[in-house]
Formats: C-alpha cells, structure tokens, sequence
C-alpha cells in the first residue's frame, strides 16, 4: 500500500533566479539553503514520485483556457524560467491513475501533456529535487485568474489524492510551491502583510490548518496569499499535521517562507515550536476581489498583447521600432494605444508606486502586465547592449 511520506511546502520567487540588485543576498541565500533542506528530505524518504502543486503566473494558461485544477502528464515535464530549462521525467503510471480516479470523484480535472510551466515549478526542480532521479507529477491550481477553488475545494482535492495513493504501490513527497504575502503587480507590491504571514505560520506549526481551510479567497486576496492555495492541497492530503519552519525571510515585497510537514524534526524530537502565539488576525470587511479579477472581455485585445510579448522575441523588437503599428495590428483602441507606449517607460516603477500602471488602469491584468515588462524591458537591454538602441 502506498503512502506520503513526505509534504512540504516553499517559496518560488523568481527572484531566486534573477537576484537582482534590489534583493538582499542573505536573505536569497536563506531560502535556498531551506529549500535544499528539503532535498535533504527526499534522500531520507525515498519516494518512488514527487507531486508538486503549483500555480502559475499567466505565462501557461492564460485568457485561451484556464483550468481550475490541472494535471500536466507527459512523458516528461517541461518548465523553463531565466534561461533555465527543466525536462524532468512524469510517473505516467500514478498520473493517469489520479487522472482517471478524480474525475470518477467529480473533480473536473483538466489534462495537458505539453504545457510549459513557469518559475512556480522550476524553482522546486532546481533547489529541492535537484539532481535526484526521481519522477514528478505537476498539478496545477488556478490563483491568478477568478473565480479561484475554494482553500476547501484545494483541500478535498489533497485528501482525495492521498486516498488515491494508498491503493497504489508507489510512496509518493508532496510539495506546494507558492509564496506568502505578495501582490505583484499591483499598488500594494511594496507592502506585505506580513503580520498575516506570521498568525498563519503559528497556526501551521501547530498543525491548526482548518483555521486557513476556512479562509475565504477575498480575504486570502486581501493578505496576497492566493498562492496559498497549493499549500491548501497539502494540508487536506495531510491532515493536522504540525508544520515545521525552515526559514520566513520578510523581504521588502514578499514573504518567503519554507516548511516541512513530514518528516517533522522538532515534533519527531520532542521540541518546543519556536514562534509567536497566534493570537487573532482581523479581515477588512468583504467585498469582492481587491487585486486579482478576470479581465473584461473588452480588453481581451490588450492583455493578448501583454501576453504575446513574453512569449515572442520579434514582436517584442517590432514594438521597440513601431509601438504604434503593432497596437493597430492588435486592434487596440486609442486609450490602449497611447498605454502600450507606457510598457518601454523605465522610468515608471511598477514595483514601488503604491498606485496601479497605466496599463492596469486601462484594464490589463496586474500580474500580466507586471511580466510582460520584465520581459519587454529585459529586451530593451540587450538591445542597448548590441548598440541596436540608445
């Protein structure tokens, strides 16, 4: 009979890869040496597969299809971010088993053999799988693009699949890559809730998971944990069981934490939980979703753009020669238009203005728009670079 014999749970900021100037290296060396830890764990463990939840970042599914749960089965998984490139190899046996199996539950369960996964997952191939020669199975969840599962339904999710894997032979590691309090893109970027960050971390170590469980998604929307709800799987596979915490680095706009469920060191040990009471945590009162909303199917044009431009190197230099003859090959109106000029402006700081960019404010989603100028800007430098542009 097959079990879990381990779950974890970890940041997977792209700033891990990046490590750009406005990061403290500590504090990126901090998380790694965490997710390493968890590694560490597979070695004790020996799982026969590792299923890792994810999400993305709108560079996978975007406004074509977007799954509320998926489970991306080809032979191998593909992932690639900041010029890395992962090619890691599916237990095709227990994928298509959870496939067939959940959906006979009544989880409408998306497929995909040939989907692209961004930084959510290769951080958990580079720094906790490593080089181990272990299969995975990626599952994505949707928290980007409402109407997001329910923390519950990412719960039922979990506890199905553990009942799915003790009828196989197979000892499977969970991992939920996704980070805490966060809100790319948006006017709040600067200003992590961090205070939620450390009640649910208390709660966790506790193995207190049902009082997240009972989170709605417009109060996780408010703390910047949508990406929680990966987490979420892992607790409803798991049960009550007490978290332990590798490391919580509170950078200047995401908290980045690491815990590891099974194995637990310090409850294995017998040692006290080092971390605050949890005390209370108080919601802003409800009111629908304060960051991350669909789009309007007006400005499907728009964010087909954004999206296109992180994803298409020539588009990108054609936006740089003629801004304006692209926005017109897209159908873009004049307000879009004139807005698009604003993605080459590096002068505009979507990171720290506390207040929305100007493609945001004409109806690009946050996220997106965010990406897509790294993307677009990261051209403009080599551009500059090869003497192609001042």
């Amino acid at each position: 009979m097959g079990k879990i014999v381990a779950a974890m749970a970890t940041v997977h900021a792209p700033q891990l890869f990046t490590r750009p100037p406005t990061e403290i290296p500590e504090q990126l060396d901090a998380d790694i040496a965490a997710m390493e830890e968890l590694g560490k764990s597979l070695d004790e463990t020996k799982p026969d597969v590792v299923i890792i939840f994810g999400s993305d970042h709108l560079e996978t599914f975007f406004l074509s299809s977007v799954p509320t749960f998926a489970i991306v089965a080809g032979e191998v998984s593909h992932a690639n971010f900041a010029g890395r490139e992962y090619n890691i190899p599916t237990h095709l046996p227990l994928a298509e088993h959870l496939l067939e199996k959940l959906v006979d539950q009544d989880f409408d369960m998306a497929y995909s053999q040939d989907a692209v996964l961004g930084h959510s997952f290769a951080a958990v191939y580079e720094w906790v799988l490593g080089d181990r020669k272990i299969p995975v199975i990626p599952i994505f969840i949707n928290a980007y693009l409402p109407p997001l599962p329910r923390a519950r339904r990412c719960a039922a999710l979990g506890a199905a699949i553990a009942k799915i894997i003790e009828s196989r032979p197979e000892n499977v590691a969970l991992v939920a890559s996704g980070g805490m309090s966060h809100y790319p893109g948006t006017w709040k970027y600067p200003q992590p809730a961090f205070d939620f960050d450390y009640w649910a971390i208390a709660h966790m170590e506790r193995g207190n998971h049902d009082v997240l469980l009972d989170l709605t998604n417009d109060q996780l929307d408010q703390v910047g944990n949508t990406e929680m709800l990966p987490w979420m799987a892992v607790f409803g596979a798991i049960g009550n069981q007490p978290g332990e915490l590798l490391t919580y680095q509170p950078t200047w706009h995401h908290g980045h934490a690491v815990m590891r469920f099974l194995p637990n060191k310090r409850d294995e040990a017998g040692l006290p939980i080092q971390s605050i009471e949890p005390g209370e945590y108080t919601f802003e009162a409800e009111g629908g979703y304060q960051f991350y909303k669909h789009p309007s199917p007006s400005a499907y044009k728009l964010n087909k753009l954004l999206f296109d431009l992180r994803h298409d190197q020539p588009l990108r230099r054609r936006l740089y020669a003629d801004t304006q003859a692209v926005a017109a090959d897209y159908g873009l109106n004049p307000v879009e238009s004139a807005a698009i000029e604003t993605l080459k402006d590096e002068s505009i700081d979507m990171l720290r203005s506390l207040k929305d960019h100007p493609l945001v404010e004409v109806g690009a989603h946050p996220l997106g728009t965010l990406m897509s100028i790294v993307v677009v800007q990261a051209e403009a430098r080599r551009l500059r670079a090869a003497g192609l542009r001042e």
